[in-house]
C-alpha cells in the first residue's frame, strides 16, 4: 500500500441485508480536500464509520497511515460541569496529557523531565492553546463572555457547536465532518469556510450546501448505486460533468423540462431588474448558472411548485416603528419594513442579533413590544422555522396531515402531491414517528406550499435538507409569484432567490448595500478584527503564564542541587540512625560483659562513640543545609 492516502481496496459495505457499496477501489491522496455526496441512505456515514474504526468491511480493506490522528465531530455532548472552553481544550489529546505528566512531574520535583514537557508544550503551542481555543468558539457563535460557561448551560444546538470546536481543536491529519453546517448560522457557516480552506490535513467532507461545498473542496466523492466515483474539481464542476452524462440520456429530458421552464419564467421576469442593484446582476448570474447544470438533477425524486393564488393589494405586511424582544429587553427596535408583492428579502447579520427574532414578529408569534404591524386583507402566512418539526403529531401519516388541511381531499390527490416530495407508495400513510429530520422536514415544507401563501417566512428551511431537495426548492421559489423573507445558511438560496439584503446588527435593521459576496467580505473584516482582540488578550495571558512556568522550572533547577543535598544527608542521618540502634541492641546484651567478650565489648564501645561523632556532624550539616534550602526558598 501507498503510504500516502487513504487505500480502499475491493471494499464492500454492508448495512444489514442491504449493499450500500460494492467493490470499491479508491485511492485519496494527502491533503485532498473531498466532499463526499450521494442521496441520503446511499452509505456516506457508513463510509466514515469504516474510516474510524466503528465497523469493518464485508469484503476487501481500507488502510490509512497508521501514525495518522483522526478528528471527528463527536454526537453527544454530556451536561458536565466543566467549562466549555475546557471542552474544547479537550480536542487536543496531546495537549492533555502533557498537562497532566507536568502536574506529575511539578509534585516529584523532576527537573529534567519538567524542562522536557514544557519544550514540548512549546513545540506543539500549547501556550497559545487557550487563545486558539477561543477563536474557534467565537469563529462559531459563541460570545466572549459565554466560553467560561458550564457545559450543562448549553442548549443542544450549542453543544453541537462545542462538538466542532472540540474536532477542529485537535491537531489531526484527517478531519471528518458530516453536515457540520446544520447548526450553524451564516456567520458561522463563512468562518467555517474559511478555516478549512487553511486546513493543513485531509478533509472528508460531507455537507449538502453546494456554495460551502465550492470553497471547501478540490475532489468530489459520489456514491451512487453501490459505487463510488471520484472527480477532480469541486462541487460545480462536478454537477456540470454529471449534467454532460446525463443530458446524454435522453429519457431524462422530460422530467427536467419542468425545472426549465421554472427557472426561464423567473430570469425572464427578474432581468427587467437586473440595472436596479448589484443583486440582481449576481441573480441572474446563479440562475443562467442553474439552467446550465439543471441537467444534473433530472433524476430528482422530488418535483413540486408552489399553487397560483389571487392577487392582493402591492402592500403585505408593514411594520411601523416596531421594538421585539424578550423578558422586556428589545432585540432591535425602530423597525420601519414593507414587504410589497413579489418581494424577495434576505435577512443576513451576526449571530444573536434578532434575525429569528424579526421573522417571528413578521409571522405574528412573537408580540410587539412597541410598534405597529399592519397586514394587507387577503394575506396569507406560509411560515417554515425548525421548530415546527417539533409541532407534527408523531402517530399521524402524511396523508393524516395533510387532511388535516383539506378534509375533502381524495387519496389520488394526496398521493400525487405528496409523492412530488418524494412521499411514495405506503409511506404516504405511515406514521411519522421514526421519519428522519429530512423528511419532516419535507412534510412541513409540504403542508405549507400545500396551504397557497402569498408571504413566505423560512427561517433555515434547508437544514436536513439534501442535494436534490434544496434544489427543487429553488426552482418552486424561482416560479413562486409571492413575497418572500428568508434567514439561511445556504448561501446559494439567498443569492439565487432574494433581490434585496437587510442587515439586522446592533438592534437595528438596516438596507445592506451589496450581494452576499460583499456581506462575507464584511463579515471576514468584523470576524478579524474582533478575533484579533481576543487573541490578544488571551495571548498576552497565556504568555505570562508560559513565562511564569518557565520563571519557576529555572528556580527549581537552581535550588535542585541544595534539595539533592539536603536529601542525601537525610539519608546518612537514616542510615546513621539505624547503625546506632542496632549497636544499642548489641550492647545491652548482658552476656556481652562476660569476660569471654571483653574485647568485643571494647569495639563495640568505640563504634558508638565514632558514631555518635559522626551523627552529630551529619545532623549539624543537615541543619545547615535545610537552612540554606530555606531562605533560598524564601528569597525566590
Amino acid at each position: 500500500m501507498l503510504s500516502n492516502v487513504l487505500n480502499f481496496k475491493s471494499v464492500t459495505l454492508r448495512r444489514g441485508s442491504n449493499v450500500l457499496i460494492s467493490d470499491v477501489n479508491l485511492m485519496i491522496p494527502v491533503a485532498a480536500k473531498v466532499g463526499v455526496i450521494g442521496a441520503n441512505g446511499c452509505g456516506k456515514s457508513t463510509l466514515f464509520a469504516l474510516i474510524k474504526n466503528e465497523l469493518h468491511a464485508d469484503q476487501g480493506e481500507y488502510r490509512h497511515p497508521q501514525d495518522w490522528v483522526i478528528a471527528h465531530v463527536a454526537q453527544e455532548t454530556p451536561a458536565v460541569e466543566s467549562t466549555a472552553l475546557n471542552a474544547v481544550l479537550d480536542g487536543d489529546s496531546e495537549l492533555r496529557q502533557l498537562e497532566q505528566q507536568l502536574a506529575l512531574s511539578n509534585a516529584e520535583e523532576d527537573a529534567h523531565k519538567i524542562a522536557h514537557l514544557h519544550e514540548r508544550m512549546d513545540e506543539i503551542g500549547g501556550y497559545t492553546a487557550r487563545s486558539r481555543a477561543a477563536s474557534l468558539m467565537h469563529g462559531l457563535g459563541f460570545a466572549h463572555q459565554d466560553i467560561e460557561n458550564p457545559v450543562s448551560s448549553f442548549s443542544g444546538g450549542w453543544r453541537m457547536r462545542l462538538n466542532l470546536a472540540q474536532a477542529l481543536m485537535c491537531r489531526s491529519d484527517l478531519l471528518l465532518l458530516d453536515e457540520p453546517t446544520n447548526h450553524l448560522d451564516l456567520d458561522a457557516v463563512i468562518w467555517l469556510e474559511s478555516w478549512l480552506r487553511s486546513y493543513q490535513g485531509t478533509l472528508l467532507l460531507i455537507s449538502h450546501d453546494r456554495e460551502f461545498l465550492d470553497r471547501c473542496i478540490d475532489r468530489v466523492i459520489h456514491i451512487e448505486q453501490q459505487k463510488i466515483n471520484l472527480y477532480t474539481g469541486n462541487y460545480s464542476q462536478f454537477e456540470v460533468i454529471r449534467a454532460e452524462k446525463l443530458a446524454q440520456q435522453q429519457a431524462g429530458h422530460l422530467k427536467q423540462q419542468r425545472e426549465i421552464e421554472h427557472m426561464q419564467s423567473f430570469i425572464a421576469r427578474f432581468k427587467a431588474k437586473a440595472s436596479k442593484a448589484k443583486q440582481a446582476q449576481s441573480r441572474v448570474k446563479a440562475l443562467e448558472r442553474m439552467e446550465k447544470i439543471a441537467p444534473a438533477h433530472v433524476d430528482s425524486p422530488f418535483h413540486f411548485s408552489f399553487p397560483e393564488f389571487k392577487p392582493v393589494s402591492s402592500s403585505l405586511l408593514r411594520l411601523e416603528k416596531v421594538a421585539v424582544g424578550y423578558a422586556d429587553q428589545p432585540i432591535i427596535e425602530d423597525v420601519n419594513i414593507s414587504i410589497e408583492a413579489g418581494a424577495r428579502i434576505g435577512l443576513i447579520g451576526p449571530n444573536g442579533a434578532g434575525k429569528s427574532t424579526l421573522i417571528r414578529a413578521l409571522a405574528g408569534e412573537l408580540a410587539l413590544m412597541q410598534g405597529e404591524s399592519l397586514q394587507a386583507k387577503g394575506l396569507k402566512i406560509g411560515y417554515f422555522a425548525q421548530h415546527q418539526l417539533e409541532q407534527l403529531h408523531d402517530n399521524d401519516s402524511p396523508f393524516d396531515h395533510l387532511q388535516r388541511l383539506d378534509a375533502k381531499i381524495t387519496d389520488q390527490t394526496g398521493r400525487n402531491f405528496l409523492g412530488g416530495f418524494n412521499f411514495q407508495n405506503d409511506r404516504v400513510y405511515e406514521p411519522i414517528a421514526p421519519f428522519s429530520g429530512g423528511e419532516k422536514a419535507r412534510l412541513v415544507l409540504a403542508l405549507l406550499v400545500y396551504q397557497k401563501p402569498n408571504l413566505l417566512l423560512f427561517d433555515e428551511p434547508t437544514n436536513h435538507l439534501d442535494l436534490d431537495m434544496r434544489y427543487a426548492l429553488t426552482a418552486a421559489l424561482g416560479a413562486y409569484e409571492g413575497a418572500l423573507v428568508v434567514v439561511s445558511h445556504d448561501r446559494h438560496l439567498i443569492r439565487t432567490c432574494t433581490d434585496t439584503l437587510l442587515l439586522v446588527a446592533e438592534g437595528q435593521v438596516v438596507e445592506f448595500d451589496g450581494d452576499i459576496e460583499d456581506y462575507r467580505l464584511w463579515l471576514n473584516k468584523q470576524v478579524k478584527a474582533t478575533e484579533g482582540a481576543i487573541a490578544t488578550h488571551a495571548e498576552s495571558h497565556v504568555i505570562s503564564r508560559k513565562q511564569k512556568r518557565q520563571m519557576e522550572a529555572h528556580r527549581r533547577q537552581q535550588l535542585q542541587p541544595m534539595r539533592n543535598k539536603v536529601n542525601k544527608l537525610d539519608k546518612q542521618l537514616h542510615e546513621l540512625s539505624e547503625k546506632k540502634q542496632q549497636l544499642e541492641s548489641e550492647l545491652a546484651d548482658p552476656d556481652l560483659y562476660s569476660v569471654a567478650n571483653k574485647d568485643k565489648a571494647k569495639q563495640l564501645i568505640r563504634a558508638q562513640g565514632d558514631l555518635a561523632n559522626e551523627l552529630a556532624h551529619v545532623e549539624a550539616a543537615w541543619f545547615a543545609a535545610s537552612e540554606e534550602l530555606e531562605h533560598a526558598e524564601q528569597g525566590a
